[in-house]
């Protein structure tokens, strides 16, 4: 039982990744009949929350943002952690392991700006802010005029850098804005199929100790499958390429019936030139899906690709 667990959810400090653990929380304490009070949530301060004056690429890439909590898992000071699926290295610690995840929310970019309705709306020379290399080389793709600048920072934090005038324009997860409340600050959403998402986004992903046996039960009413399958197959593809932040890789696959269906792209970080794939296959072959994709697109991109 839940009780017997007292399950302790270790999570970031943002307003985002708290907003993660408490529906994590939510749904846990509905499918085990306990309340919310119940299960404890531990804000853990990462390496990737304390630096921002330059891209996680040039700081150590996405393990800044999982280090402390898988730390904290090992030495029992947590259950299990909670993450923006898209942050998670692709490969973990041998001692932790991804239980599952959330149901997925929307996957795709929100364009945030005061003065256009969309990229291509933007004046020549227009200032567009990011964090993501995959998003720069993606808005570079489509127009190559306009310059991008680093923006660091939580959710509200990027947004209160645009209102005041620091660039022209910002792209943030629309599943981001929606746990937020904050919707409403999209002026248009991206077509997937324009702007690929990055892997795993929309998606809370539950971590925990690999021999957790526990902590697997008690997740299992709330983790969902699709997702998983869909996580597993955008994960391989990662894996074969060796995908992280300090890539321009997109990747999302969705369940069709009982098929998956994956699109990937692979960006110059200038946006100059890119390779894609589309893909589908059995949904119980999810892995071996991501892999082929993966060793196809490997197969074709000069091996300078990502230098500008």
């Amino acid at each position: 039982m839940l009780q017997d667990l007292k399950l302790r959810i270790g999570t970031r400090g943002s307003p985002l990744a708290l907003a993660q653990a408490h529906e994590l929380r939510q749904r846990l304490a509905l499918a085990h009949g306990v309340g919310a009070e119940t299960i404890e949530i531990v804000i853990i301060r990462t390496s990737g929350d304390a630096i921002l004056d330059r891209p996680l690429s040039e700081a150590g890439g996405k393990g800044l943002f999982t280090k402390e909590l898988d730390l904290a898992l090992m030495r029992g000071e947590v259950t299990i952690a909670v993450h923006s699926a898209k942050d998670l290295p692709t490969l973990l610690p041998e001692e932790i392991a991804i239980l599952g995840y959330l149901p997925r929310e929307d996957v795709r970019d929100a364009w945030i700006s005061p003065h256009a309705p969309h990229p291509l709306g933007l004046a020549p020379g227009a200032v567009v802010g990011t964090a993501s290399l995959r998003r720069a080389a993606m808005v570079r793709r489509l127009r190559p005029d306009l310059r991008v600048a680093l923006l660091r920072g939580n959710v509200q934090t990027r947004l209160a850098k645009l209102a005041a005038g620091e660039v022209d324009a910002t792209l943030l997860a629309l599943a981001g804005l929606k746990r937020l409340g904050l919707e409403g600050q999209a002026n248009a959403l991206l077509d997937v199929n324009e702007f690929v998402p990055a892997a795993g986004q929309g998606a809370i992903a539950v971590t925990a100790r690999a021999d957790d046996r526990a902590a697997l039960s008690a997740l299992a009413p709330v983790l969902d499958s699709a997702t998983g399958l869909a996580l597993a197959t955008e994960r391989a593809f990662l894996h074969v390429l060796d995908g992280s932040c300090k890539t321009p890789i997109g990747a999302f696959a969705q369940i069709d019936g009982t098929n998956l269906d994956f699109h990937a792209i692979v960006l110059r970080p200038d946006g100059s030139e890119h390779f894609e794939t589309r893909l589908s296959a059995p949904a119980e072959q999810a892995a071996a899906l991501g892999e082929a994709a993966g060793r196809e697109l490997l197969a074709r991109i000069p091996s300078n690709l990502f230098e500008d």
